[in-house]
């Protein structure tokens, strides 16, 4: 795999961009600290690693070709995101304390985290269209698949702990219930934003 190098470049410029992932990341360092983020990224890492294993199979061939299958994968996801976003918007503003002492539990964002990435067909068509250009069939496929999902779901949870970290930076600027207002009206905006556009988007 001489090309391993742009893939990981590929790779890092893919997580850095922001989508629901990342404000769900971000959304939750800002309200409950660092610590706070964790479960969220390890759900969005465990639902990269699961939606690779799918590009991998059938069931990503029948969401590249049906558009039936893909259609009703893409209103699932996109109505989970609007939730996500009305419930947040609608979340009582919440006062964020500058040593993080709110707490949330991780089993919750995980499962947050996971669902985000399970429901969104465009991580399948992602790892379906990317994958195969560094991967050489003649060698061993299962060796160089499982190395770039690996890669990959690593880079998801140190770039998310590095938007969490720097997320965090902020809470000292969002120490009022107005500051914690705001964040439940920006993430939940950008939630719902992110459901309508996915919505919207064609296959």
């Amino acid at each position: 795999m001489d090309s391993y190098a742009l893939f990981l470049i590929i790779a890092i410029a893919t997580v850095l961009s922001p989508g629901p992932g990342v404000i769900l990341t971000l959304t939750n360092s800002i309200r409950y600290g660092m610590s706070g983020a964790i479960g969220g990224i390890l759900g969005i890492s465990c639902g990269t690693f699961i939606v690779a294993g799918i590009s991998a199979t059938s069931l990503g061939l029948l969401l590249a070709t049906s558009t039936l299958a893909f259609s009703i994968m893409k209103f699932v996801g996109a109505a989970y995101l609007v939730y996500l976003g009305i419930k947040l918007w609608r979340s009582p503003a919440r006062k964020i304390e500058g040593n993080g002492s709110a707490i949330r539990s991780k089993k919750r964002q995980f499962i947050e985290g996971l669902t985000i990435q399970l429901t969104n067909p465009k991580a399948v068509f992602f790892f379906m269209s990317v994958f195969p250009q560094f991967i050489d069939f003649t060698s061993n496929y299962v060796g160089q698949f499982t190395l770039l999902v690996v890669t990959y779901s690593s880079l998801v949870v140190i770039i998310h702990l590095l938007y969490a970290y720097l997320a965090k930076s902020a809470r000292g600027w969002l120490s009022s219930e107005k500051g914690g207002r705001m964040v439940n009206r920006l993430g939940g905006g950008t939630f719902i934003g992110f459901g309508v556009a996915l919505a919207a988007a064609g296959k």
